[in-house]
């Protein structure tokens, strides 16, 4: 039977990462955040067919990952569970678009495939990003980060303690299916007449321990506003990382890096 108390170790997972020690880590969460949102709006500003100018944006998952020791396999992993609604979204495209587009001297295909192609880069390339953030940052100095820019606060609060609990649902989950299984040896998985009054029993507990967490936060002194800590102050450091990135984007969506690349090396070669 599947356990989803191991899905409960993946969330702690991303925490872990984010308190180990690199250049990234300490780097200011609000450059992290300003810098990642600036590689958002860069990637999903390209055209779906200008699927060779987005290939350098591979570089800088690719670099920060390598910079702040993230194991790629376990963040390409989290990624793999948004990949059919990715696919979903483009699935259609080699259907409607037939129009020929020359990729390379001797190869021809079609603009439809381009295009879909191109979205699935565009989806793994903002999630790889977003992870990567959370793993070199953790949510509670982004929630921090956030509050800086003015980003409301019952928001803040929301996005927080939703990110929190989704550990603390899984763990009850987790508790709930080993004790069926428990119960019914020999039997593979939850059966289906079961679903309904497990999941029942999942939300009522899950609105009891709701109830207990708010409790205790009330009893710590919490008022409707949660306090993650006082940042340390923006170094020069901090600025050249966001302003550094920031230009590499740009440059990247001014300038098809590719194929200039790509005409150096058959010069090289002339």
């Amino acid at each position: 039977m599947a356990d989803p108390v191991p899905a409960f170790y993946n969330i702690r997972f991303l925490d872990e990462l984010a308190a180990k020690k690199s250049i990234i880590h300490n780097v200011h969460p609000l450059m992290k955040l300003l810098t990642t949102g600036v590689y958002l709006l860069v990637t999903v500003s390209f055209n779906n067919y200008d699927l060779s100018s987005m290939l350098p944006l591979i570089f800088y998952p690719v670099i920060i990952m390598a910079l702040a020791d993230i194991p790629a396999v376990p963040i390409f992993k989290r990624v793999i569970p948004a990949l059919p609604f990715i696919i979903g979204i483009g699935i259609f495209n080699p259907i409607y678009d037939k129009t020929p587009v020359l990729v390379l001297p001797w190869i021809v295909v079609s603009g439809g495939w381009i295009s879909f192609f191109s979205i699935l880069l565009k989806g793994i390339l903002t999630i790889t990003a977003a992870l990567i953030l959370v793993a070199t940052t953790g949510m509670p100095k982004i929630t921090s980060a956030l509050g800086i820019i003015r980003i409301p606060g019952v928001f803040i609060t929301q996005l927080l303690l939703t990110y929190r609990y989704i550990a603390v649902l899984d763990e009850e989950a987790g508790r709930m299916v080993r004790a069926y299984s428990l119960r019914s040896a020999g039997e593979k998985g939850i059966k289906f007449r079961d679903w309904g009054p497990l999941t029942g029993h999942l939300l009522i507990k899950s609105m009891e321990r709701a109830q207990r967490v708010y409790r205790s936060m009330c009893c710590r002194g919490f008022a409707g506003e949660y306090h993650t800590g006082r940042e340390k102050g923006i170094s020069a450091g901090d600025l050249l990382y966001l302003a550094g990135w920031s230009l590499a984007f740009i440059l990247i969506r001014r300038y098809n890096i590719s194929e200039i690349l790509g005409w150096l090396m058959m010069g090289a070669k002339k």
